[in-house]
């Protein structure tokens, strides 16, 4: 994939089962077979990642995604929150690595876990807001110092 391909991250709020990732799979396969703008079609890509990510690719080298384009995607996307009863549009559905496991929780949650020491400025979070596959490749696993939940949720400082 180009490094200036656009990317949608979308985390769902459980891990997917394995037959629930074949079913995913399939649609995914089938949605980046067929995805267009403007009846071109798109160099599109997926990859679903930890059993939890949906990432969606598209290098706009040869078609740019439309407003109608990604549309569709969000529309899919809804799809697959009803077939599989999970939610996929909660940005305050957080995940983090803990020892090399990816764990999420609601923001309250996720404050408690800070509150406790749990969650440490080396905590590596989740970057969902990247938009190119070069951030994606660099910028969406990060240390909690270094993203955006840093500026949104207060570590306490220990004595």
């Amino acid at each position: 994939m180009n490094q200036q391909a656009r990317v949608w991250i979308y985390q769902s709020n459980r891990d997917f089962n394995d037959d629930e990732l074949q079913q995913l799979q399939l649609l995914l396969v089938e949605f980046t077979k067929n995805w267009t703008a403007h009846n071109q079609q798109l160099q599109a890509n997926f990859e679903i990642r930890y059993s939890q990510f949906i990432v969606l690719m598209v290098d706009e080298r040869q078609a740019g995604a439309s407003g109608c384009s990604i549309d569709k995607s969000v529309h899919l996307m809804k799809q697959i929150e009803q077939k599989f009863n999970i939610d996929l549009f909660d940005r305050f559905h957080i995940a983090w690595k803990q020892n090399d496991k990816v764990e999420s929780a609601c923001r309250e949650d996720f404050e408690k876990l800070i509150k406790q020491g749990f969650i440490t400025e080396e905590t590596i979070v989740f970057n969902n807001l990247v938009a190119t596959y070069d951030e994606y490749l660099s910028n969406w696993e990060i240390p909690f110092k270094n993203s955006w939940h840093s500026k949104v949720f207060k570590l306490e400082k220990t004595v």
